[in-house]
């Protein structure tokens, strides 16, 4: 097989055809910033306590009634047990006042046997409110992500190899239906159970539109456009809908109205889709070689340029018949030595990426009292991160750039138990630079595995390199929670994850300035 972007190079690089398809697709990864971190307020835990019904209690003892703890050296309600509320009753009714009268120490607590009262000072409802996720079945919060989030490692493990045996279209339309869909319908969740199992469906569609449409983009364009596309246009699509989130969650402070928000973004965008064609390359791959030119000359006519008489003069029946179709699967990634071993250095590298990406992320309501500004403040870090991303991928080696970022962002997070609690600031600011190093990694990696591996395996890969990077955002939740106990347990995991991680992305081949590698057998040279 010819070199597909020489064969095409009459087309140009920067036609309305390539406009038409870079930005659709950049504009596919919006709806997908918007759903992949509504959990920081969707799951977010409101100020609570016990709920004290109406009954006869004087002011002070109403007042008195939770008990107060202390937690990391701040005073606040106990949010899970209170004095006994027929202990008080009688007390309050002889007469006596909590403190004066009364040790409060000496007194039974019950637990919430009446259910719990929630602040509204942030939000009016998110699912802990409305499904009470607190106390016993607290454990439910941060699994309710841990759900979603499988659902997007099996969804991407799925539809790699969907998107090599159908085609890439296909994929990106189905997915991208299903995932907007499931999460209109969570909307009329009568239960947390129903809701997860909704979310988990929901959540088979999240990322694998993304790596869909990332390999049609790649596999579409051509030269520094690809290389912009791959690596700043649809990152910073995905970066408008994470900063437009807490935009909407600000007004929208309702769990249900900013689900059918996110939800409806994504459903308007599906026609637009109608206007991307299938990728060549995947065709070319499937020997549909008629396919193949009706697309590319549709496309010089769009671009106004003529195109050759006979196009892919390399194929022919005989040759089609001579070298029938494969049909290629995640098996063709661990079959010899050298593509096992870029495989399991790949997969470990974006494991790391995606587990420091998303602890970073949803550990955003600790950064700051407003939880809408700290959501903004790290969306707003990855545009700079993205930017960097392209300009490294225009100037410097793939390798030295991938070790680099994953230094940069390991360091960062070991040197934040370094910094006194007087200096806040600080902390947030190294934490900030860490995301930034890791963002920039993991907008990296995508272009970096599609340049490694061929046409026929390269869906496959970066579905399968996007499959083990998902058990990252599955514990993430529940690391976020463990660091509760442990402040700095997260960024010593994270820390010591990215430095392994560029230690072993050393042994990777260099990808810069080389052609699409079509066949396994170019590959392997």
């Amino acid at each position: 097989m010819n070199d597909y972007d020489k064969i095409t190079a009459f087309l140009g690089q920067w036609g309305r055809f390539q406009q038409i398809v870079f930005f659709l697709l950049c504009a596919s990864s919006v709806p997908n910033g918007f759903a992949a971190f509504s959990f920081v307020f969707l799951t977010d835990i409101p100020s609570h306590h016990c709920l004290v019904p109406e009954v006869n209690l004087t002011q002070d003892w109403r007042n008195a009634i939770i008990p107060i703890e202390v937690v990391h050296g701040k005073q606040r309600l106990k949010r899970c047990s209170r004095y006994r509320l027929d202990v008080v009753r009688n007390l309050s009714a002889q007469g006596l006042f909590p403190d004066r009268d009364v040790n409060l120490t000496d007194l039974e607590q019950e637990s919430c046997v009446n259910g719990w009262s929630y602040s509204r000072d942030i939000y009016q409802s998110t699912i802990v409110s409305e499904f009470d996720l607190v106390c016993s079945d607290q454990w439910k919060q941060p699994f309710t992500s841990t759900v979603y989030f499988l659902g997007v490692l099996i969804g991407s493990f799925i539809s790699g190899q969907l998107s090599d045996r159908f085609g890439r279209k296909p994929v990106v339309f189905a997915t991208m239906a299903v995932q907007n869909f499931f999460l209109f319908v969570l909307i009329f969740s009568p239960s947390w159970t129903v809701f997860s199992i909704l979310l988990f469906t929901s959540g088979l569609g999240q990322i694998s539109n993304s790596v869909a449409a990332f390999v049609l983009g790649t596999e579409i364009l051509t030269g520094n456009v690809r290389v912009m596309f791959s690596s700043l246009g649809v990152c910073l699509g995905y970066a408008v809908g994470y900063m437009t989130l807490p935009l909407l969650a600000y007004f929208l402070r309702d769990w249900k109205s900013l689900l059918l928000a996110i939800s409806l973004s994504g459903l308007l965008y599906l026609p637009l889709l109608w206007f991307i064609p299938e990728s060549p390359l995947w065709l070319l791959s499937q020997g549909r070689v008629k396919e193949t030119e009706t697309i590319v000359r549709k496309a010089a006519k769009m671009n106004k340029v003529e195109a050759p008489q006979v196009i892919f003069d390399d194929y022919s029946a005989d040759e089609t018949k001579a070298h029938p179709r494969q049909h290629h699967n995640v098996f063709n990634l661990l079959r010899t030595k050298n593509i096992r071993n870029m495989t399991v250095i790949l997969c470990l590298v974006w494991f790391t990426l995606n587990t420091g990406y998303f602890v970073l992320s949803l550990n955003t309501s600790r950064l700051h009292a407003n939880p809408y500004l700290s959501c903004f403040i790290s969306a707003a870090v990855e545009v700079p991160a993205y930017i960097s991303n392209w300009l490294a991928l225009r100037y410097l080696p793939r390798r030295l750039s991938a070790i680099c970022v994953l230094l940069l962002g390991g360091v960062s997070l070991y040197f934040i138990q370094l910094v006194p609690e007087s200096l806040s600031d600080l902390s947030v600011g190294l934490e900030m630079l860490g995301k930034f190093g890791i963002s920039t990694g993991m907008a990296l990696m995508y272009l970096y595995t599609a340049e490694l591996y061929p046409t026929v395996l390269r869906s496959t890969a970066t579905g399968t390199c996007s499959t083990v990077s998902r058990l990252g955002s599955c514990i993430a939740p529940s690391l976020i929670h463990l660091s509760e106990n442990f402040k700095y347990l997260l960024y010593i995991t994270v820390g010591t994850l990215a430095v392994i991680s560029a230690f072993a992305a050393f042994f990777l081949p260099e990808t810069f300035g080389q052609p699409l590698p079509p066949t396994i057998q170019q590959m392997q040279r």
